[in-house]
C-alpha cells in the first residue's frame, strides 16, 4: 500500500506547476501552460490503458429533470472559497425550490486552478454519477481540511479519508486518483468549456445561454423567475 501511495504521489508531482490566477488577459497562455504541466503524465498512464477503471470519457454531471424548461450551468473550482460558500448557502435553497421541483436542470462543470482541485474532481467523479453531487457537497463543506492540509501528501490523504467516509472502496479510489488519462481528459474538457463560455472567475453561471458571475440567492431567484416567466 505504501508503494502504491508513493506511485500516486509521483504522478501528482508532475502537476506542481498547475496553480495560477484565472484572469481573462492571461487565459490562453495559462491554458497552454496547464497542458504542458500535465504532459508528463502520458507515459506514466500508458501501462493502465487497459484498466477498466481508466477511461478518457468525461461525463456531464447534472441534477434535475431532463425536461426542465431552464438549464443552469455552474462553473466552480473545488478549491474556490466562494464556490464553497455558494454551495453551503444559495445552492441548497435553489435545489429545494427549483431543481427538486423540476423547474431547472442544474449542471456542474469543474474549473481547475491547482492540483488539489483536480484531485478533488477525481474523487468526486470516482463516486459515480449517482453520488457525484453528494460527494461534491462533502468536498466543498470540508474544503479547509483537505485543500489547506499543509502538504501534497496530507491533502491527498485527507481526500482519501473523505472518499472512504463516503463508502467508496479503497482500491477504486487509488485507481481513480492515479488515472493519468482521466486527468488529461478532464483538463482538456475544462479548457474547451471554459473557453467557449468565456469563464473568467468562479463561481460563474450560464443561465439560458447568458453568463452571470457569483451572486446571492435573492439575485438568483430574480433571474430564474424572470426567465421562467413566474
Amino acid at each position: 500500500m505504501l508503494r502504491k501511495k508513493l506511485q500516486v504521489v509521483a504522478i501528482f508531482a508532475t502537476i506542481l506547476t498547475v496553480g495560477y490566477v484565472f484572469v481573462h488577459s492571461k487565459f490562453q497562455n495559462e491554458v497552454e501552460s496547464f497542458d504542458l504541466a500535465f504532459g508528463a503524465i502520458a507515459q506514466s498512464s500508458d501501462d493502465n490503458s487497459e484498466d477498466p477503471f481508466s477511461t478518457v470519457a468525461v461525463n456531464e454531471m447534472a441534477l434535475g429533470s431532463e425536461d426542465a424548461p431552464l438549464t443552469v450551468i455552474e462553473y466552480a473550482s473545488f478549491t474556490c472559497p466562494h464556490c464553497a460558500s455558494f454551495h453551503q448557502e444559495a445552492y441548497k435553497k435553489l435545489k429545494k425550490t427549483y431543481i427538486d421541483t423540476g423547474k431547472i436542470k442544474f449542471v456542474f462543470r469543474e474549473v481547475y486552478f491547482d492540483k488539489y482541485g483536480v484531485w478533488a474532481s477525481l474523487v468526486a467523479r470516482c463516486a459515480g454519477p449517482e453520488k457525484f453531487f453528494g460527494m461534491t457537497d462533502l468536498l466543498l463543506s470540508s474544503q479547509r481540511t483537505w485543500a489547506r492540509a499543509g502538504s501534497d501528501l496530507a491533502s491527498a490523504n485527507e481526500l482519501r479519508k473523505l472518499a472512504l467516509l463516503a463508502g467508496m472502496e479503497e482500491d477504486n479510489v487509488e485507481r481513480c486518483l492515479s488515472d493519468g488519462n482521466k486527468i488529461k481528459a478532464l483538463v482538456a474538457w475544462y479548457r474547451e468549456n471554459a473557453t467557449k463560455d468565456k469563464i473568467q472567475s468562479t463561481p460563474s453561471f450560464i443561465i439560458d445561454g447568458e453568463l452571470y458571475k457569483n451572486m446571492d440567492y435573492e439575485k438568483f431567484v430574480e433571474i430564474l423567475d424572470l426567465k421562467l416567466g413566474s
